[in-house]
């Protein structure tokens, strides 16, 4: 028989060892204004603690962050952690109006949740409407102390924030689109890590720079926090090998370029394996919509070796065409999620709901006696499933799913399209008034706790044609298959991927085509889907899921917190 003096030793330093390997990270947030320079312009922004991009946090896997967010600006503010699980912690999720009301200015909340089973690159940012453009910054997971990662340990870590900036108050160009039933006003630049570079006017000197050594090897954590620009990210003449995506290991794929989303990350591995020089690292938009215009410029940087010459002309690496959807496409279907590493999670096999759900533009009428800038007179709308989402006003989401209130949202989000047509035929579909009207609505989907959800995400083509990156909360989600056209079952379902697939939080929906994504609902609260171009999610293009408890305490949502914003 075992000694139980021993055995209490054993389990105590298991608890201790536990504990000591878990860290409280606090910190303070001060949301203000903020005069910088950039593009020949003084231009007042909202930033945090004086910086833009915002602060850099790091934690590692099975910390719990604390942050601490005082409002001084002068907008309603709320904050989300992008691609956090939340487990249990719904609350601190913060989509405005889905699981708080706002930070009103003035206004103080604090945010306090663990973070667990996931490692890798997040980010954080403003969720109420545009403040996102410069109310931003990366969340670094590492693992465990005396974890390592499922690849050689790098001589460094950098963070590469991709932007985009205009030279005005971007609440204003927001509430101009809103107002008029038009498109917002495109950017005036992209960024790296908040500086446009020099191909843009007076930014000879406003240009990132990464000083590197021969022959070692760089970790990039590599994050698009644009607001509607979808990238093409290069560096010249080095390969890139990709090793996460969305804070979840891959296997490693090697490419020259990486096409990301507004809302997604790339962690990938750089090598400094080329001649002592210095290389532009750049990135330049991806746009699939004719007609709809776009910031057509180009963000560069500067990869400097140890021992170049200082006056040396860096390489310019060859970028794609604007609306190659060739090379956008084979970057983000080759990869491969990495099984049975870290974190990893098995394809559930069996399904308890699904869903087919089209993603695209419409219209709603003009108001009487109003000039609307729209087509044809209208106003701009998005929809999923011709149901074009709005907030409710009076109480967020959450607080009337736990008190049980009625009349702030319905549950009857339809789990198919109301009307069956040839979703991608442009010539047919194209300002079709049968398909263009959507209800403005607050449907929701109510789940079971634990259950299963594969959704078929069906781009359309009315209006235009686009890449739809499609954001989850609380969860991430396995990308079975994705394709061009109109989704067929009986012969997509060939494609899928159930045994190592790549694992996300936001999905670019290819131009023209579909993505499956599987999803187990195992984390009872409220979580928005929507799209992370803003201009779409203004103009409604979301849904939401509403899970139920569990059996367990450990599976119920707990009580609200006592300073949670009131509306």
């Amino acid at each position: 028989m075992r000694n139980p003096v021993l055995l209490l030793v054993g389990v105590l330093t298991l608890v201790v060892a536990t504990t000591a390997s878990a860290a409280v990270v606090e910190h303070t947030f001060n949301v203000q204004n903020l005069t910088v320079t950039r593009l020949c312009n003084r231009q007042l922004i909202v930033a945090v603690n004086g910086s833009f991009p915002g602060p850099r946090i790091r934690v590692r896997e099975g910390d719990t962050l604390i942050v601490h967010v005082y409002n001084k600006s002068p907008y309603n503010l709320t904050v989300h952690w992008h691609g956090v699980f939340q487990k249990l912690s719904c609350w601190a999720d913060g989509p405005n109006m889905i699981t708080q009301c706002p930070i009103l200015p003035g206004n103080k909340y604090t945010y306090k949740f663990k973070i667990s089973g996931q490692e890798g690159t997040l980010w954080w940012h403003a969720h109420v409407s545009w403040l996102r453009a410069t109310v931003h910054g990366a969340l670094i997971i590492r693992p465990k102390s005396g974890h390592k990662y499922p690849f050689p340990k790098p001589h460094r870590e950098v963070t590469i924030i991709l932007g985009e900036w205009w030279n005005t108050n971007v609440m204003d160009v927001e509430d101009e689109a809103v107002t008029s039933g038009g498109l917002p006003n495109i950017s005036d630049a992209f960024t790296i890590n908040g500086w446009p570079g020099d191909l843009y006017p007076c930014s000879q000197n406003h240009m990132y720079k990464l000083k590197v050594e021969p022959g070692k090897t760089y970790l990039l954590r590599i994050v698009n926090t644009a607001l509607n620009g979808q990238l093409f990210y290069k560096i010249a003449n080095h390969n890139l090998t990709v090793v996460a995506v969305d804070a979840a290991y891959t296997k490693p794929y090697v490419s020259n370029i990486i096409m990301i989303a507004p809302g997604q990350t790339v962690d990938a591995l750089l090598v400094a394996d080329q001649d002592i020089g210095s290389y532009y690292m750049a990135a330049s938009p991806y746009s699939t919509s004719v007609g709809i215009p776009y910031d057509n410029t180009t963000t560069r940087a500067v990869v400097v070796y140890d021992g170049a010459p200082p006056i040396a002309t860096p390489l310019m690496p060859t970028l794609p065409a604007f609306n190659d959807t060739a090379t956008a496409y084979k970057f983000s279907s080759s990869l491969n999620g990495l099984k049975d590493g870290p974190h990893w999670a098995q394809v559930p096999k069996n399904v308890d709901y699904k869903m087919f759900v089209t993603v695209g533009l419409g219209f709603t009428p003009c108001e009487a006696n109003r000039t609307c800038l729209g087509p044809k007179g209208t106003k701009l709308s998005a929809s999923m499933n011709n149901q074009s989402f709005v907030p409710p006003k009076r109480m967020s989401l959450l607080q009337a799913f736990y008190s049980n209130v009625d009349g702030i949202y319905t549950t009857d989000f339809p789990a198919k399209p109301p009307i069956e047509f040839d979703y991608t035929n442009a010539t047919i579909n194209n300002y079709n008034p049968a398909f263009l009207l959507a209800p403005k609505v607050t449907k929701v989907t109510k789940l079971k706790f634990n259950s299963t959800v594969e959704m078929m995400l069906q781009n359309t083509a009315i209006i235009g044609v686009e890449n739809h990156p499609m954001h989850l909360h609380g969860s991430n989600f396995h990308v079975l298959a994705q394709g061009f056209g109109n989704y067929n079952p009986s012969k997509h379902r060939e494609m899928f991927n159930l045994v190592d697939p790549q694992i996300r939080n936001t999905i670019g929906v290819p131009a023209g085509g579909w993505a499956v994504i599987r999803f187990t609902a195992d984390n009872p609260g409220v979580w928005i889907m929507h799209c992370h171009l803003d201009s779409h999610l203004t103009y409604g293009l979301g849904t939401v899921f509403m899970v139920e408890n569990g059996p367990t305490p450990d599976t119920t949502l707990p009580l609200p917190p006592v300073d949670l914003p009131n509306c």
